[in-house]
């Protein structure tokens, strides 16, 4: 589990909270399909098809909250909407990580591959 610290505070059930816990590895398949549904939803384009996963920079957004949310049942979907500023861009990054692996991941798999072969 992570903590994303907030620049901007949000109040959540009546209180002020300055960091957020995450775990992209809780997003669920259900979690996933409802992402996108909440994504369109946002958009007002029910129904309408996206381009490539890796620059849906909404779904990002989305599973961002997803993975905040898994960790964090008291908080809803509402709640997150009124971040603001870099804590959304924060969040679209938790999103984007999940859909695409990071190129310090990709180096280490490479970095492995190589050391275990026969040089």
């Amino acid at each position: 589990m992570e903590k994303l610290k907030l620049l901007h505070p949000i109040k959540i059930n009546g209180k002020e909270v300055k960091e957020l816990t995450y775990d992209a590895n809780e997003i669920t398949s259900e979690a996933f399909i409802a992402a996108e549904a909440r994504k369109f939803r946002a958009a007002g384009r029910q129904g309408v098809t996206a381009g490539a996963l890796e620059m849906d920079y909404s779904m990002h957004l989305q599973l961002g909250f997803a993975a905040i949310v898994a960790v964090n049942p008291e908080i809803d979907y509402n709640d997150l909407s009124r971040l603001k500023g870099a804590d959304v861009a924060a969040v679209v990054r938790i999103g984007r990580n999940f859909i695409m692996p990071s190129a310090v991941e990709e180096s280490t798999d490479d970095s492995q591959e190589n050391t275990s072969g026969n040089e």
